[in-house]
């Protein structure tokens, strides 16, 4: 664990960073006493923009046709 004052996180933040990306506790400590922990949150998912697989998807010609033997089940 490194514990740090913000006096001194201000000059040190991105070692302070690379510290808590491996895996160790890093607490910044205020003037005032309160202390707050720099935690790895980790990456965020990406997530697929609406219409980008405009293009790559095919329907066939007769997917909206009845299925043999499904008669039965249609209205």
């Amino acid at each position: 664990m490194h514990q740090v004052y913000l006096k001194e996180a201000e000059t040190q933040l991105a070692e302070l960073i690379e510290e808590a990306a491996g895996g160790e506790d890093v607490i910044i400590t205020r003037s005032d006493g309160v202390s707050f922990r720099l935690v790895k949150v980790g990456a965020a998912e990406a997530r697929p923009k609406f219409g980008s697989a405009k293009g790559l998807v095919k329907m066939s010609d007769d997917f909206d046709d009845p299925l043999d033997g499904f008669e039965d089940y249609s209205p």
